[in-house]
């Protein structure tokens, strides 16, 4: 495989294969890791993308079969992040294989939802689990959400949603921005 898959760390959970890589141009050699009916035809200026314009940031590509989507569990990731006074939500979009268009503007139809460990009592819409959500998974996931949706024929430029936590905590969601990566 070459000292390219050696940067990448590839696992198994649930139905996918994930693979972690803070080099984005290393996933192609350890795609061959992947299971091939999970295995994804990834576009090598796709990850050339992410590689200059998240230098900083770790990629995780989960592969999976369409097959087995009906029976997956959730999949959580946990990490520090690089900017603690600010929260974002990945929404750059491309639906071609291809790296996404900066410069386009995009159909959106999302529900961007936020919390934090650090939200006072009573803030934002409680959030229900099932009965058998465990406990120590419990630890992790919010007892309370705000948002914001955005949709109904909107056109937005192309990247993620941020907020700067202050914000956040005050409940100013009006101050919800997008988010274009450098170039």
């Amino acid at each position: 495989m070459g000292a390219a898959s050696r940067s990448v760390q590839v696992f198994d959970h649930d139905i996918y294969t994930v693979l972690l890589a803070t080099d984005p141009t290393a996933v192609p050699a350890a795609l061959g890791q992947v299971p091939p009916h999970r295995r994804p035809a990834l576009g090598p200026e796709l990850l050339r993308f992410y590689a200059d314009h998240f230098p900083d940031h770790t990629i995780a590509v989960c592969c999976f079969d369409n097959a087995d989507a009906r029976r997956a569990r959730p999949l959580l990731l946990w990490y520090p992040p690089l900017d603690p006074d600010r929260l974002n939500v990945p929404a750059l979009d491309s639906h071609t294989g291809a790296a996404p268009d900066l410069d386009a503007a995009v159909p959106v139809d999302h529900w961007v939802l936020f919390s934090t460990d650090q939200a006072p009592s009573g803030w934002g819409a409680p959030v229900a689990y099932p009965q058998g959500v465990r406990h120590r998974l419990r630890a992790f996931l919010p007892t309370a959400v705000v948002g914001r949706h955005y949709g109904h024929g909107q056109t937005l430029p192309n990247g993620d949603f941020t907020i700067h936590h202050r914000d956040l905590l005050a409940g100013d969601l009006d101050r919800i921005e997008r988010l274009r990566p450098k170039r």
